[in-house]
């Protein structure tokens, strides 16, 4: 079959500063640059924005599928929100919450320590302080720096909870804030280093496994509003969605960046998407050994997001607020999810690392019957039956392919963890998963992002 000439036009566009990924880090470089009167474009694979932030409508049912927490520390975020008129609400958490041990036994609890017995309970304090040492000490912005860095990053974070305490159940329940919780990987495979830098990042490690601070707040009508709002005043001239970027040819002098059916000549460009999806652009002349080399150890962990809304938030008739733990259990956590003025009550759960690889192994019906009976673990056997169910497949994800963040092998933070910034000649690389404060959420991109377009309106002006 002859295909005609027009089939592989492809259009020329000239901007000061090409963006690649309509995300939130993305989008906020291309506001700040905009507003001090530079031309930008930004260019997205996907066919929406938002990156890792997706509201989706299942079945009627609106579900956060991506990032959706807002807590007081991400101050950056939380500007971002008032200047765009967005409002927030509550997590509901009026109750009592659920613990589940090791040996299935179920305990329903008030407080924020969980049930467990005074000597454990007091190691996972004793642990709690420690890392907030530590978190306060090494800080979120050069944690490479610390002079014991090296050593710290040289053993998993696993086996360090295990040299302080020989308490095993305290080291699993605080192991569980980082690994399941956050980097989405068995604790075995981060260093201790990457899980300081995560509480670090978070104001400390109290913070982190305080889900009244880290889960605070939520934004009405889903956390993807903010990216589309803000590619909403950009204008479609700027924001091009389906335009996956092939490739990059770059000198000292400026950038051509190519899609299917774009080529964009820029002085500038911001590589906006997270590490493990570098490679997917071809760059003439190649990246530097650096970070053709240390890009490949920057992996994202893998994690399902359970969503089931039932016809009530029953559980709050019980007494309790919808929050479950259990460190040992196919659902690692459950909080109540419920939107914004919504009367149906929804659930939102945790699978993560190995576990959800034993779940996308069954077939579908055994693992939706396998999910709901680890949800009815916490709340009792209505919820074994949803209105809605859905599972978040980020992993599936074509432009993704993980969550929520990349981490670093083993040794990695320390040994690369210093360059991960640096621009390669005209080519910038902004993404939450290289933020300091912020680290792995909204906030990161949004705070790493305006930084990234400050640099570069630096350099220019």
């Amino acid at each position: 079959m002859t295909q005609s000439v027009e089939e592989f036009h492809v259009s020329e566009v000239a901007r000061d500063v090409v963006i690649i990924g309509a995300g939130p880090s993305g989008l906020s470089a291309a506001r700040r640059l905009r507003k001090s009167g530079r031309s930008v474009i930004v260019l997205e694979a996907r066919d929406r924005v938002g990156g890792r932030t997706w509201t989706e409508h299942i079945d009627g049912q609106m579900f956060e599928l991506g990032g959706q927490w807002v807590s007081p520390d991400q101050t950056a975020l939380l500007a971002l929100l008032d200047e765009l008129g967005k409002e927030t609400y509550p997590r509901y958490r009026d109750g009592d919450s659920v613990y589940i041990a090791p040996d299935g036994a179920r305990t329903v609890y008030s407080g924020e320590m969980f049930p467990v017995g005074e000597s454990t309970q007091a190691e996972m304090e004793r642990l709690i302080g420690l890392l907030d040492e530590l978190a306060a000490r090494i800080g979120p912005k050069t944690p490479w720096d610390a002079e014991d860095a090296a050593e710290l990053d040289s053993i998993s974070f696993h086996h360090w909870l295990r040299e302080q305490s020989e308490d095993e159940l305290a080291c699993e329940n605080i192991g569980l804030f980082v690994a399941g919780g956050m980097l989405t990987k068995p604790a075995t495979t981060f260093s201790t280093l990457q899980a300081i830098l995560m509480a670090a990042s978070a104001g400390s490690f109290s913070n982190l496994v305080d889900d009244h601070f880290i889960l605070d707040r939520r934004v009405v009508g889903g956390m993807q509003s903010v990216s589309v709002q803000m590619a909403e005043q950009l204008g479609g001239d700027i924001v091009r969605l389906q335009q996956p970027v092939r490739r990059i040819e770059w000198s000292e002098t400026g950038v051509h960046v190519s899609t299917d059916d774009l080529s964009v000549s820029a002085d500038q460009a911001i590589v906006a998407v997270p590490p493990n999806l570098y490679s997917r652009i071809s760059y003439d002349p190649p990246l530097p050994r650096l970070q053709q080399i240390f890009h490949q150890h920057q992996s994202m962990g893998l994690v399902i997001k359970v969503h089931a809304t039932y016809d009530t938030p029953f559980w709050r008739e019980d007494g309790l607020c919808g929050t479950g733990f259990g460190a040992s259990r196919l659902v690692q956590e459950v909080y109540d999810n419920t939107n914004h003025g919504e009367e149906q009550g929804t659930l939102v759960g945790f699978i993560s690392d190995v576990n959800a690889d034993a779940m996308w192994a069954l077939d579908e019906e055994t693992r939706r019957a396998t999910i709901l009976e680890a949800l009815a673990e916490f709340l009792g056997p209505k919820a074994l039956d949803p209105r809605v169910f859905y599972l978040s497949d980020f992993g599936a994800e074509e432009w993704t392919r993980g969550a929520y963040a990349t981490s670093y092998d083993l040794g990695g933070l320390h040994r690369w963890g210093p360059f991960q910034n640096d621009p390669v000649g005209p080519i910038h690389f902004a993404s939450s998963d290289i933020a300091a404060e912020g680290y792995q959420h909204v906030d990161g991109a949004v705070r790493i992002g305006t930084a990234t377009a400050e640099r570069i309106l630096g350099e220019i002006s």
